[in-house]
């Protein structure tokens, strides 16, 4: 079976799936030009991990293909939740291949839920390949592009103990004073999720750093009494 098999099948479950009357409000409340089928994003994920399942498509490539097929070529946002879904799956897990379109995502995408829905891919990527992805993110964070920002700071979430702690201050440190929402709001959830493993780095930075107000009573949250 081919990609295009792949993409059929997730196009077609989601169809199928769809409930129009839930879609007019997800599409307000993602603020998106892209209309939505009305699938919600727990049964996008089943429907997409089912369709992998009957087609029987195992290969990472093959995966990445009907993964940039479903992104560019979406109609409806609940195809471009598949397109990253698909990126998940265990044969594409820590693989290099994927940063063109790990990047493409958060450009074309543009809005938070891609952008945090990818977060993970990269994470991934920081334990298979720690110095070309520390690289990676270094750069990514410079860039003229805040979404690119986002993904930079948000992209050690959930390592815990394996988090580098200087790498994160690095990739906060060119967004520090930038007044954008999503930044700040970034800024604050990276040292918030760090605080769960070590909290006397995080209250050591927020000392030493002068943060937004959101970024700081994000980092503090369940810190500060």
């Amino acid at each position: 079976m081919t990609p295009a098999d792949l993409v059929a099948a997730v196009r077609g479950s989601l169809v199928a799936a769809a409930d129009p009357s839930l879609a007019p409000a997800q599409q307000a409340y993602m603020k998106s030009a892209m209309p939505f089928l009305g699938v919600r994003g727990p049964e996008v994920r089943r429907l997409t991990r089912a369709a992998v399942r009957e087609v029987g498509v195992r290969d990472g490539g093959a995966l990445l293909v009907a993964s940039r097929e479903l992104w560019d070529n979406a109609t409806h946002r609940e195809e471009r939740y598949a397109a990253s879904e698909l990126l998940s799956l265990g044969a594409l897990k820590g693989d290099w291949s994927l940063v063109p379109h790990l990047e493409h995502i958060a450009r074309t995408g543009a809005w938070w839920d891609h952008v945090d829905g990818v977060s993970r891919r990269v994470a991934d990527l920081h334990d298979a390949h720690p110095e070309a992805t520390a690289a990676l993110v270094r750069t990514w964070s410079l860039d003229d592009d805040f979404w690119l920002r986002r993904l930079a700071i948000i992209s050690q979430l959930g390592r815990g103990d394996r988090t580098d702690r200087d790498l994160l201050a690095e990739v906060i440190g060119p967004s520090l004073t930038d007044r954008e929402f999503f930044l700040r709001k970034a800024i604050g959830w990276s040292l918030r999720d760090l605080a769960k493993t070590d909290p006397d780095w995080v209250l050591a930075y927020v000392g030493a750093h002068e943060l937004s107000p959101l970024s700081r009573r994000e980092a503090l949250k369940h810190i500060a009494g």
